[in-house]
Order: C-alpha cells, then sequence, then structure tokens
C-alpha cells in the first residue's frame, strides 16, 4: 500500500513489509512530528521489519499534498485520529501497535486512551503523556522552552517566518537543536513554500480546540524515550510522565541526543520498539 484515504483526502504511506521474525506479521504505525514527515522513520523501519513486523509510516495531515485542509478546526485529535484508524483498516489491521514522535507522540498519547481496544502497545518519543506537559509548565524550565506554541497561535506569521530566504532560516534553526543536515534540508524545502506550511502549523493552532479532548490514565504497554539533549522538553516533563500510566510502562533516557530521536539513533530506536513491541505481545 502506497496511499490511503480519510475524511476525504489522500494520504501518502510508506508500508515496509515484514521479514522473518518475533513479529509474526503485525502491524506498526509510527508517526512522525513537527516539521517531519514520513521519512524520519526510514532507518528505524528496516529494523521493525527484521524483526517480523509489517511498518506502516504515513504523511499525516497538513502534510500530505492531497490532505492541507486550510481550517484550524481540521486538527483536532479526533480527526488525526479517524486518520490513523482510517491507515489501520485500509490495512486490515484491527489491532496494531502505536509510535509517534513529538506531535505524533502526543496522537499517540490520545489514541492510547481513547482508542485502548485498537492497540496492542504505545511507544512515545521525545514528547510526554499531556498531563505530564501541563504539570511542568508550572513547575520547570518547560515553560520556556514552550514560547514557540504561543507563537504559532498567530494567523499568517508562522508560515512567513519559517520560509524566510528559502527555508534556510529554519534549516539552521533545525541543525542547531540537533537534526541532522540532510533531514533539516528536506524539511526547509517544505519550509520554503509558505503554502505548505500551513497544515504543520495548524497542528498548533487547533491547541485551544482540543481542550475538551483530554487524553486520561493509560492503561495498555508504554514506553516513553526522551533524549537528555532535548531543547524542547524539560528532564522535570520527561519524569513525570509515568504518573500518567497504570498499564506496563518503560521510561528509556538515550543519552547524548537531542529531540530528534528518529533520525539520530534510528537503529537504537528500532531496537528499543521492537522489544517494546515484544514484550506487549508477550504479556
Amino acid at each position: 500500500m502506497d496511499s490511503f484515504t480519510s475524511d476525504g483526502f489522500g494520504f501518502r504511506v510508506t508500508d515496509t513489509s515484514p521479514a522473518d521474525g518475533g513479529g509474526a506479521g503485525q502491524v506498526a504505525v509510527l508517526l512522525h512530528g513537527f516539521p517531519g514527515d514520513r521519512r524520519c522513520w526510514d532507518r528505524v523501519a528496516p529494523v521493525l521489519a527484521a524483526a517480523g513486523y509489517r511498518v506502516l509510516a504515513p504523511d499525516q495531515r497538513g502534510y500530505s499534498p492531497e490532505a492541507r485542509p486550510t481550517a484550524r478546526s481540521a486538527y483536532t485529535l479526533s480527526r488525526l485520529a479517524g486518520d490513523v484508524l482510517a491507515l489501520a483498516d485500509a490495512a486490515k489491521a484491527e489491532r496494531f501497535h502505536l509510535a509517534g514522535h513529538d506531535w505524533g507522540a502526543a496522537l499517540a498519547w490520545y489514541m492510547a486512551g481513547h482508542y485502548p481496544g485498537r492497540l496492542i502497545s504505545v511507544a512515545a518519543l521525545s514528547v510526554p503523556h499531556p498531563g505530564a506537559y501541563m504539570r511542568a509548565l508550572v513547575s520547570s524550565s518547560q515553560a520556556a522552552r514552550s514560547w514557540y506554541i504561543a507563537a504559532f497561535q498567530l494567523p499568517v506569521l508562522p508560515e512567513l517566518a519559517l520560509s524566510r530566504r528559502g527555508g534556510q532560516v529554519m534549516r539552521a534553526a533545525l541543525g542547531r537543536t540537533g537534526l541532522n543536515p540532510d533531514s533539516a534540508a528536506r524539511y526547509a524545502a517544505r519550509a520554503a513554500d509558505p503554502g505548505a506550511m500551513r497544515g504543520p502549523v495548524n497542528w498548533y493552532r487547533a491547541i485551544p480546540l482540543r481542550l475538551r479532548e483530554r487524553t486520561g490514565r493509560i492503561d495498555i504497554p508504554t514506553l516513553f524515550a526522551w533524549g537528555d539533549g532535548d531543547r524542547f522538553v524539560s528532564r522535570a516533563a520527561a519524569g513525570l510522565c509515568g504518573r500518567y500510566v497504570s498499564g506496563p510502562y518503560r521510561f528509556e533516557v538515550l543519552k547524548g541526543t537531542s529531540h530528534w530521536l528518529p533520525e539520530e539513533a534510528p537503529e537504537r530506536v528500532g531496537s528499543m520498539l521492537a522489544e517494546h513491541f515484544a514484550r506487549a505481545q508477550a504479556a
């Protein structure tokens, strides 16, 4: 499968077939974050496929060229979750493993809280449970680290700022936070077109609309991984995450890594996810 449809939109997806291994052909869905795309998982997917998992990595709403609604109301968590469920249904996966990075992690937490029956396990990279994040906002440096979220609420200006000098300003900023040059250049190429950035920025603009879309405690097997060089998520927020998980929980600190775990440490991330998935299916 190289595409699927949801809510009248078309989405691109990378479908990596499983090799022989312990995954028994189970499906693992990998969700990218801002400002990435499905290719952030390019070196993670083969590790999971080698362990026997079928890996589906979609370009999410706002990123796929045929799935770029302009209204921020199109980016509520319930609608974004509907896209993931549509992908799983297209793959005929009644239950599946779910992993996400950055905004993909936020969506993964939401799905684990609202659709636990569809998930075998959940893994979140870099971004903790929203309850942990909110608590850290008032008890740590998290608020200062999250200044850009308020800036992204403005109309038009964020897209124009991200597209400055053909996206090179954004490319330099991503590099300073630890993203590798190739990935930074690819994401900056998209940012060169302000119109292409409206959807990704709308994930942030929809935050006020999500105040009622609360995520409760998670009771399915859960993995949270955080890089100790992350400039966007504080250690306090990462450490609080376990308070919001009542099921089997594992917290991994990837020492010497930044926020961009799938691109920066793909082999470590892939092995960690494969182990997490295997433990969950054996439980």
